[in-house]
């Protein structure tokens, strides 16, 4: 069998181009539709969904009191998948996040920060940043678990975390637990977000 694999390999390979037939190659049944499609037959839906998404780009190039203000936008603009439209605008806007020297004014905030400049590649200390949620025993405070919103967005923020950082791993320890024991407890749509896999 061997031998046989060996002889069709070593056999040479004749290609005989005058002997192949000249094929016309038509364009596709939708090219003179696509090429020749002009803006004003664009259909009322696609008029909207483009409209809608030079407002969310006018949102992200907007100048606002505090960088901060753009992280929610940023992050709901991710979440929905649609955030290639706008590379260049988050790129622009992480960048002054990161430079932006003002400390996140709450928790929400803080590990939202954290969490999305991580995800774009900037280098940020989760040090200064984590620290503030202890207490004088090196415990996570129990005010924490009051705010599940700022419970899961402690949760994503902890698995950012490098090598060493174990300030992170604790986070991951303490926000999993509370986030089970208050999806169990809540009666409304953010505790079938708190149970999705």
């Amino acid at each position: 069998m061997a031998s046989q694999v060996s002889q069709i390999l070593a056999s040479p390979i004749s290609c005989n181009m005058e002997n192949r037939p000249e094929t016309d190659l038509h364009p596709g049944i939708l090219a003179d539709v696509i090429l020749n499609c002009p803006d004003k037959d664009i259909d009322i839906t696609t008029q909207l969904r483009y409209e809608e998404l030079k407002e969310v780009r006018r949102m992200l190039v907007m100048p606002m009191d505090t960088s901060i203000q753009k992280l929610p936008l940023i992050d709901a603009v991710q979440r929905l998948g649609v955030n290639y439209h706008f590379e260049k605008e988050i790129e622009d806007a992480s960048e002054a996040i990161y430079h932006d020297n003002n400390e996140a004014d709450n928790d929400l905030h803080t590990t939202l920060r954290f969490r999305l400049l991580r995800e774009h590649g900037f280098d940020v200390p989760c040090a200064k940043a984590f620290y503030k949620f202890k207490d004088e025993e090196g415990n996570f405070k129990s005010s924490l678990t009051n705010d599940v919103q700022g419970l899961l967005e402690l949760y994503e923020a902890s698995y950012m975390r490098m090598h060493g950082e174990d300030i992170l791993d604790e986070a991951t320890s303490f926000t999993t637990t509370h986030i089970t024991l208050a999806a169990v407890t809540l009666d409304n749509p953010l505790s079938e977000r708190l149970l999705m896999p």
